[in-house]
């Protein structure tokens, strides 16, 4: 086991993936059936129904029957048990018509990916062989795909940029995200920026949708419920009247009669004001810089 003060002074320990850790296998005196694939299956069941919060790995050893030094034969320390974490649900995103396993190989075999309510999530991604494929439509694939992991696992957003997200599913993200954005045409000094735009836009989006959607199940009610009850006592607080009266017409104007309804109008919206700006820039030049607009007509 490695303290956090050993953990900063070797470099190779930065991510768990550059430490070798990740092939480790089970030793004889181990309990029979434990995996590293096993302990972050459970990692994240954990994560979705506890919350980051409560989780340590004396909980975790509980959950799978085992001690907490069972567990740390797999990894030494929590953050990188939660770094595995992040890369399993990363590759509930399907990329090419096939999901990549938490080993970097193609899981199509295993059938659809079930997410941790029971129901099956991601959808064909991006064909990257195909470089006629409508770069838009592959965006679009993509945001969503992000959008629904932040939203399923409202933990994930707290740890996205606190690793380095360099395990196989989401380098595979990483590679498919770039192909698009230079399919969409923009100089190679604006494609940074572009991914920034949309992803960083989806990271917010997301976090707050799941957030919400967290909040209202701990609270025990539906979205619309929640929603409901919050309108309403707004509406019953003279110093928020004002603001209430003005966010009613927009909601009007915004249209859908539930919040799942508003929020799809919203994202998609968004991610159409994004895309538009992209192609404003599309042909501008390597010398784009900031600020600066493509001539008329581009």
């Amino acid at each position: 086991m490695v303290t956090a003060a050993d953990r900063a002074k070797g470099p190779a320990r930065t991510s768990v993936w550059l430490g070798g850790k990740v092939t480790r296998t089970r030793r004889t005196d181990q309990p029979d059936g434990l995996d590293l694939d096993k302990i972050t299956a459970a990692t994240v069941r954990l994560l979705d129904s506890e919350g980051l919060a409560k989780f340590s790995m004396r909980r975790l050893a509980a959950e799978l029957g085992v001690t907490a030094m069972s567990v740390y034969w797999y990894v030494d320390t929590k953050d990188d048990l939660l770094e595995l974490a992040v890369d399993a649900v990363m590759g509930e995103l399907v990329l090419s018509g096939a999901e990549v396993g938490s080993d970097g190989s193609d899981g199509s075999e295993n059938g659809p990916e079930v997410g941790s309510d029971g129901s099956e999530v991601g959808s064909d991604g991006p064909d990257r062989s195909d470089d006629g494929a409508d770069w838009r439509v592959q965006l679009r694939s993509l945001a969503a795909g992000y959008r629904g992991i932040l939203v399923r696992h409202p933990w994930l957003s707290p740890l996205v940029g606190v690793f380095l997200n360099i395990g196989p599913c989401a380098l595979k993200f990483s590679e498919a995200s770039q192909d698009v954005m230079r399919r969409a045409g923009l100089p190679l000094t604006g494609q940074t920026g572009g991914l920034a735009a949309v992803f960083q836009f989806v990271y917010g989006f997301g976090t707050v949708e799941g957030h919400f959607r967290d909040r209202c199940a701990r609270a025990g009610m539906t979205q619309d419920e929640y929603y409901q009850h919050a309108m309403g006592g707004m509406s019953e607080q003279p110093s928020l009247r004002r603001t209430f009266e003005q966010a009613q017409d927009v909601m009007a104007a915004r249209g859908g009669d539930t919040v799942e309804e508003m929020q799809e109008r919203d994202f998609g919206f968004a991610l159409d004001l994004l895309i538009a700006g992209i192609e404003a820039k599309r042909g501008a030049g390597e010398e784009t810089g900031p600020g600066s607009v493509p001539p008329a007509g581009q």
